[in-house]
């Protein structure tokens, strides 16, 4: 058994004047729900053995919150790859992991929610609310029915988890 957890970059800003998207930042909300994610992994007692992600600034800034939270570094593998990938390149990402019991991927949607579709079967319970959408800053925690990274594949998972920053704090939800 493996296990996956996937975060997607908190709420970037579309307000600052960057020439490319890979160099936009977080905005103030994704800050806060950046670190209330990283307070929930910790109170989860969340531990991973490997940690990749894309290296797009916003991710950058998610991992900084996320380890102000959890009150603890990551230590995260930068893999360009993962920058706005699809669910295909992120599933070769994730089958090279090595010998890691627990992994967190950190990226973009809609890779990362192509990707929980892709690993989980139709059947699962949570797997619905993920069909709607996957906010940002959301954690998902993946148990994938499998021995090694390298056999992951459609259909292996359990969505064991699926936490929103909203379900945490209602101002952390989307603006109406």
């Amino acid at each position: 058994m493996k296990r996956l957890t996937l975060l997607r970059h908190a709420k970037s800003t579309w307000d600052d004047p960057v020439e490319r998207d890979f160099d936009r930042p977080l905005n103030g909300r994704g800050r806060r729900a950046a670190a209330r994610m990283g307070q929930w992994l910790r109170d989860e007692d969340a531990a991973f053995d490997h940690v990749r992600a894309s290296p797009a600034v916003r991710v950058r800034q998610t991992i900084e919150g996320i380890e102000d939270g959890l009150r603890r570094p990551l230590t995260p593998l930068f893999d360009t790859r993962i920058y706005l990938a699809s669910a295909v390149t992120l599933l070769d990402v994730v089958q090279g992991f090595g010998d890691a019991g627990t992994a967190l991927l950190v990226g973009h949607n809609p890779g990362l929610e192509d990707l929980l579709l892709l690993l989980t079967p139709d059947a699962d319970p949570l797997r619905g609310e993920a069909e709607i959408k996957y906010p940002t800053a959301t954690v998902a925690v993946l148990d994938l029915a499998v021995d090694a990274w390298r056999d992951a594949a459609a259909g292996c998972a359990t969505l064991r988890t699926f936490v929103r920053p909203r379900d945490l704090d209602e101002s952390l939800g989307p603006d109406d």
